[in-house]
């Protein structure tokens, strides 16, 4: 997943601690590449930094009002787009840490320039000179002759100014001030409980029979999470790389209710970490924001500056792929069903029955699984297929940099280079679960790309998951759907890394919402492909390379539940629109909203006080509020963009060629269907992701 592009929201703070000196920020990095000096910069370093970026920031927008000279796209346009050099420098190491290495001091401090982050936003976008010298510009666009890039530039700095309150009245604009300082410190707030919250839950197993249907390599994984807490025996959590494969194996009913009540009630039990009040309450003020902003509902102001533009047209696309994966998942809950009773199990299939005997009956339909699959692809492995595949598509290389600081001994840097070995990017690969990462995975940058005149000033990317650890006798041997994660968010960096455009706003990942993901989950494609696999998938132990009837099953069991699974994805993405289609404040019982914005997609039995609204992070902190839908159309898109490979050949440098220069080079420089005709040469269809998934 795409997420945390960084809306920089500062203003000045009274806080005298570390000196000028002594701080790295307000120095020039003298590191490699100019990367973030992690050895050198400290915690208490941050809210000096923060303040003295405020002011150099304020002092720049004060520059732009005040200058005598009439507004141009030079002094007005690019010199906003330019400002706050400082700012950025601090808040990007600052807000990747916050997921990927947080802890209660950066937590605390978060919560102290939340509001503050949001009045200097505020300070800017509110303001009425700056506006009008904006306007002023964008009132010429059709007079001056500027560039496709420029002619984004202006729209996108234009709306974000109407966009966030700067034609509201001065009464209406104090209103948005308040709305949207609450907003940002609930949203920050929902994340930290979620967080907290899976990390407080552990249940330690003291009988290893409990333990039944487990690989002995998973065991070992939950025998070192117990030593790591010093206990004796075998600890579980709600980590993915816990959580997924007990549900999966584990023979034991019971247990697997247990984990799966603990997993679905995340933030809906009461006490501290209960996350219903901030979920009413920030569907409520999003409203409030939408409104104030003369539009109806959340959705409909977000959804403007979307491919799919209003909200009648996401409701077509998840109507129209429930009413033809539905009839195909109904078949496959009972098949599943069947199955179950066939072995013994004389019950209805409850939610923490269907990994298991989903699991069961794949494997004896197709004899694959994730136990007979992880010896082939040992993360060491796994990363040269994934760098390889760059290599035969885009001619570009991956040379680990020791040299290059990180934030956490198990991050490597890389330093990546173009086919003809000129710099293009430094890569940061960050693996596996700690209990100050937040679940799930995602690229960022810790530096975008920009053009300074003719200097290319090129990107730093980092990509961060969660996968399985090595144990004390086996290293990292990853899942299939681990190695289809990897690729994800790899695709994600390629955009980020291959960017080349003028301004940072515009590179790289800074697209439409329900256009980031096309180049991420374009490349899962390659996963089950054996040109691909057949390069770098070796047993761990033997060197053998995997097996060809082994990539046949798994080929023949992509589309094993695919319907079920896109009535799952259907599920969230009713639910993110029920929350954002709300045209009057919300009142009621979270749970039961829940339950009735889900109810079209549900094949399974509803179990009762379970929530996914309390820890959906995606759309109540992440950036994807009205937006979740993007993962099936960029499936859409990615199903047709694919069969461009698929007939040309998955390595085709041609067609590679082609949707580098066309899609990853050219960030959010046009309308993203600008730029995905000039590749396919037409509009997507559904046609080929049915086709795909064998639906059509």
């Amino acid at each position: 997943m795409k997420t945390l592009k960084f809306i920089i929201f500062m203003t000045s703070i009274s806080i005298a601690t570390a000196t000028f000196a002594a701080n790295p920020f307000f120095e020039t990095y003298k590191t490699v590449h100019q990367t973030i000096p992690f050895n050198e910069i400290k915690t208490e370093d941050y809210l000096p930094a923060f303040e003295e970026a405020v002011k150099q920031h304020t002092v720049e927008i004060d520059d732009i009002i005040n200058n005598p000279n009439a507004p141009t796209f030079d002094n007005t346009i690019v010199a906003l787009e330019t400002s706050g050099a400082l700012l950025t420098k601090v808040a990007s190491p600052f807000y990747n840490l916050l997921s990927s290495e947080t802890n209660d001091e950066l937590q605390g401090i978060a919560e102290k320039i939340s509001p503050i982050m949001t009045e200097h936003s505020n300070s800017i976008k509110l303001n009425e000179k700056l506006f009008s010298k904006v306007k002023a510009v964008y009132d010429q666009k059709d007079k001056l002759k500027l560039t496709k890039e420029q002619q984004m530039l202006l729209k996108n700095t234009y709306d974000g100014f109407a966009d966030n309150g700067a034609n509201l009245s001065d009464a209406d604009k104090a209103i948005y001030r308040e709305l949207s300082k609450e907003l940002n410190l609930l949203q920050l707030q929902y994340g930290q409980n979620v967080l907290k919250e899976t990390n407080k839950y552990s249940l330690l197993i003291t009988d290893k029979a409990l333990l039944s249907g487990l690989s002995e390599d998973f065991i070992e994984t939950l025998a070192e999470n117990a030593k790591n807490a010093t206990k004796t025996g075998w600890m579980l959590n709600l980590k993915t790389t816990c959580y997924v494969p007990f549900m999966k194996f584990a023979d034991n009913r019971d247990l697997r209710r247990e984990l799966y009540m603990a997993y679905t009630t995340k933030c809906v039990n009461g006490g501290e970490f209960d996350n219903r009040d901030n979920v009413e309450r920030i569907a409520n003020v999003r409203f409030q924001i939408a409104n104030l902003l003369g539009h109806k509902s959340y959705a409909d102001y977000v959804l403007i500056n979307r491919m799919a533009e209003k909200k009648e047209n996401v409701y077509d696309l998840l109507d129209k792929l429930l009413k033809a994966y539905k009839p195909t998942a109904e078949k496959e809950v009972a098949a599943v069903q069947e199955y179950a009773n066939n072995h013994g199990a004389y019950f209805q299939l409850q939610p923490w029955d269907w990994s298991y005997y989903s699991e069961k009956l794949k494997d004896e339909k197709y004899a694959i699984n994730d136990e007979l699959l992880k010896p082939y692809f040992e993360l060491e492995n796994v990363k040269k297929g994934v760098f390889g595949l760059a290599t035969k598509l885009y001619g570009i290389k991956f040379t680990k940099n020791p040299k290059i600081q990180v934030y956490n001994p198990e991050v490597d840097a890389y330093d990546v280079t173009d086919e003809k070995g000129q710099f293009l990017a430094v890569l940061y690969t960050d693996f596996h679960p700690r209990e100050g990462k937040r679940a799930g995975a995602w690229m960022n940058d810790f530096k975008a790309q920009w053009m300074d005149g003719k200097k290319d000033s090129r990107p730093h990317i980092t990509v961060v998951m969660n996968f399985t650890r090595p144990t004390a006798t086996k290293p990292a041997l990853l899942t299939f759907d681990e190695v289809t994660t990897f690729l994800h968010e790899f695709g994600h960096s390629l955009h980020g890394m291959l960017t080349k455009c003028t301004y940072q706003s515009l590179s790289g990942t800074n697209v439409y919402r329900d256009f980031v993901e096309l180049p991420s989950q374009i490349m899962e494609n390659w996963a089950s492909e054996k040109e691909f696999l057949d390069g770098f998938a070796v047993h761990y132990q033997t060197g053998e390379k995997i097996p060809a009837e082994l990539i046949q099953k798994i080929k023949a069991a992509e589309n094993f539940n695919i319907a079920s699974f896109c009535l799952r994805q259907l599920s969230f993405g009713y639910l993110d629109m029920a929350w954002h289609t709300l045209e009057k404040p919300f009142v009621g019982d979270v749970i039961s909203f829940e339950e009735e914005a889900m109810k079209s997609t549900q094949i399974l039995p509803k179990v009762e006080h379970t929530a996914m609204s309390t820890s959906f992070n995606h759309i109540f902190s992440g950036g994807y509020a009205a937006g979740y839908y993007s993962y099936k159309w960029a499936e859409v898109l990615d199903a047709d963009a694919y069969s461009v490979f698929t007939k040309n050949g998955i390595f085709n440098k041609k067609t590679a060629d082609s949707f580098r220069r066309n899609i990853l080079m050219n960030g959010g420089t046009e309308h993203p269907m600008v730029l995905y005709k000039r590749f396919r040469g037409q509009e997507p269809t559904i046609d080929a992701l049915l086709k795909r998934n064998g639906i059509l």
